[in-house]
């Protein structure tokens, strides 16, 4: 038998606390999750929350922090073909923290913060491929929350038309539009690379 240190036993603990509020957040939302029921749903009392983590607000920031991926700059082919990929991954099935985030993203102040936080750093990553002399900001933003919205109507929304298409149709007619904005035109009518 093996002995678990208090420090394990603790960590243990939180982990299913957080594992308890991810999967509630991302049912309810920030609002509509209590306390209470993250704790009833970890098996554990209420007030070990609040001693784990200050308050709901402290619990939701731990819940919902995930990495932020990082696209290379390897140039537009890369990025198109990395985001696109991103978008199966997303449609395949969100983690329980992002899909927590989202769902509160447009209600809670601060997982409006952590949004924006992410998506900002992949705007970042995707802008730096693109030719400077044609919006990369903007055309990296815009390929960014493309990706975002398809997402929400897949995944948040259920949209019908999205739900009955297959992943591998949804990023076969998706992917020409990030083509356009992640490979502008030259002047003469080529795309860029």
């Amino acid at each position: 038998m093996t002995a678990t240190s208090r420090a394990d036993r603790r960590r243990a603990t939180e982990e299913r606390v957080l594992d308890a509020a991810r999967a509630l957040f991302a049912e309810r939302g920030f609002e509509q999750t209590t306390v209470r029921a993250v704790a009833a749903a970890a098996q554990v009392d209420p007030s070990l929350v609040m001693q784990y983590f200050g308050s709901k607000r402290d619990l939701f920031s731990r819940a919902v922090r995930a990495p932020v991926e990082s696209l290379p700059p390897d140039g537009p082919d890369d990025v198109v073909d990395r985001l696109v990929e991103s978008l199966t991954l997303k449609l395949g099935g969100l983690p329980v923290s992002t899909a927590a985030m989202l769902r509160s993203m447009l209600t809670d102040p601060e997982a409006g913060d952590h949004a924006r936080e992410m998506l900002g750093r992949q705007v970042e990553s995707v802008a730096a491929c693109i030719p400077e002399s044609s919006d990369p900001d903007l055309r990296a933003a815009l390929a960014v929350t493309a990706i975002v919205g398809v997402t929400l109507g897949h995944q948040l929304l259920s949209l019908p038309t999205l739900q009955d298409a297959s992943v591998a149709r949804i990023a076969e007619v998706f992917r020409p539009a990030v083509e356009a904005l992640v490979q502008p035109l030259r002047s003469d009518g080529s795309a860029s690379s």
